[in-house]
């Protein structure tokens, strides 16, 4: 944030279907620790279904201002539900809201449904900002694989890649660009 770019905590979640067809969306990290990297979304989601099917999973921070990236892989587990819902709680009104609205990756009738369902789930986040969303799910991704890539102004950046070997124990690569 401090060298200007805005909402860092952005990243890019990589999933596959049951058959194995990749789909790629932004979603925020919720946080990072020694027992790997958290995201959330509805379990009923088209990413809640390919982690179901397929809990491997990848991600991509790329901070344009500062020419970084950082690559991780790893298979996916979702966290006990209190400590999703817990989570979820920790968060802004407007999260809890969108999470009662519910219904992620479903067909929408109209604009005026949502607003609808928004305005309705806006109300009770308001009213009971302890409500329960029984599908939010914090998924944990625990890293396997993680590349840092640092860009340089005559093409010659810097890639270090890290991979697991052991329970506490990573190697670590340096590769061509």
């Amino acid at each position: 944030m401090a060298a200007g770019q805005s909402e860092p905590h952005t990243m890019s979640l990589a999933t596959s279907d049951e058959a194995g067809h990749p789909d790629v969306r932004t979603v925020m990290l919720h946080g990072a620790d020694t027992t790997g990297w958290t995201f959330a979304t509805h379990v009923t989601s088209r990413k809640g279904h390919h982690l179901a099917a397929r809990p491997y999973a990848a991600l991509g921070f790329y901070w344009p201002t500062l020419g970084r990236q950082v690559r991780v892989r790893g298979p996916v587990t979702a966290a006990p539900s209190q400590e999703g819902q817990a989570d979820l709680h920790a968060r802004s009104t407007g999260a809890l809201a969108a999470a009662l609205t519910g219904r992620q990756s479903e067909v929408l009738g109209s604009l005026e449904e949502l607003a609808e369902a928004s305005g309705t789930a806006w109300t009770e986040a308001q009213s009971r900002p302890d409500a329960p969303v029984p599908t939010w799910t914090l998924y944990r991704l625990t890293p396997q694989e993680v590349e840092f890539f640092q860009g340089d102004a005559r093409r010659r950046h810097v890639r270090l890649a890290y991979r697991r070997t052991g329970e506490e124990e990573w190697t670590s690569t340096l590769l061509w660009p």
